[in-house]
């Protein structure tokens, strides 16, 4: 087995330039970090100013949203004095996307020269002791999507064919994230996130497996990116929103419009512990503030 395999061809590398020169054509800043934002978290991106918000649809090789919550449209703008370039609505598996196209909004971040990321999402609690609407950060995950997004030949200039995943949810991030949460008098708990497939909810069986495994939170996106992320030097710093106890822990169904509904909630607590982020984060990362030259790893 060889541990590297680069592409014959621009490939996907290509696609993500060309989808990066275009969001740089269309505005007059260079952002700095990037956010994902999950199922009815959207709104942070509303609070933005002096934004752009271009349609994933204007976007060349973008993935299109198509589930409920998900806006889809990248909107680029200032949280406070940070620039930042947020997706307001993500893609996952279950639209039936590959594991590839779902990451690849994170390949074009890498594109632009962002070096740090914020990804969130709505989760089921599987930790008794979180509550519904607890905003828990993700120190860890368990991969049970059954897919990977570095699958198939490696392009170098992405990064190495096995990247380290020791620390995929940044250390230096989460401490940033709980120095924030802090100074706003807010409680910030901290927790292994499962993947699956979906997009059927888990069953009771399912949610005692995980338990049992270690998992504390549960959903449907999110490590198909942070694998792309890892494997491009993006620290990555990702946040559940617990929208809902998991399968079998209450006495009543799991429904999506409890999950927007919970996220409109805790609406406002999820935009102040973000931009006080954010502020800390633009302070702390390090890494290059212009455009990437794509030739620069060619061989």
């Amino acid at each position: 087995m060889t541990t590297s395999t680069t592409t014959t061809s621009d490939g996907e590398f290509s696609q993500a330039e060309l989808a990066a020169q275009f969001l740089l054509s269309q505005v007059k800043i260079q952002p700095q970090i990037a956010l994902i934002l999950g199922s009815g978290l959207g709104s942070f991106a509303d609070e933005l100013s002096d934004a752009v918000r271009i349609p994933y649809t204007n976007i060349p090789f973008f993935p299109r949203s198509t589930a409920i919550g998900h806006a889809g449209q990248m909107v680029i703008g200032y949280a406070g004095e940070v620039p930042v370039a947020a997706m307001q609505g993500r893609v996952h598996l279950y639209e039936g996307y590959s594991a590839q196209q779902v990451a690849f909004p994170v390949r074009v971040f890498g594109r632009l020269g962002i070096r740090a990321a914020v990804i969130t999402n709505a989760a089921g609690g599987i930790n008794s002791e979180y509550k519904q609407g607890a905003l828990v950060l993700i120190n860890d995950h368990i991969n049970l999507q059954g897919q990977n997004p570095l699958v198939g030949r490696n392009d170098d200039r992405f990064g190495l064919r096995f990247p380290d995943m020791t620390q995929a949810y940044s250390k230096r991030l989460r401490e940033i994230a709980r120095r924030a949460a802090q100074k706003l008098d807010m409680n910030l708990a901290e927790g292994v996130y499962a993947g699956l497939l979906g997009p059927s909810y888990e069953t009771p069986a399912e949610i005692r497996h995980l338990r049992t495994i270690g998992a504390d939170l549960v959903g449907m996106s999110t490590i198909p990116e942070v694998i792309a992320a890892s494997q491009m030097g993006i620290s990555v710093l990702a946040i559940s929103c617990v929208t809902n106890m998991a399968a079998g822990l209450l006495d009543k169904p799991l429904s999506h419009v409890e999950v927007l509904e919970t996220t409109e909630r805790v609406r406002g607590e999820f935009v102040a512990l973000l931009r006080a982020v954010i502020a800390e984060i633009a302070s702390d990362v390090t890494g290059p503030t212009t455009l990437p030259n794509p030739q620069e790893h060619r061989n």
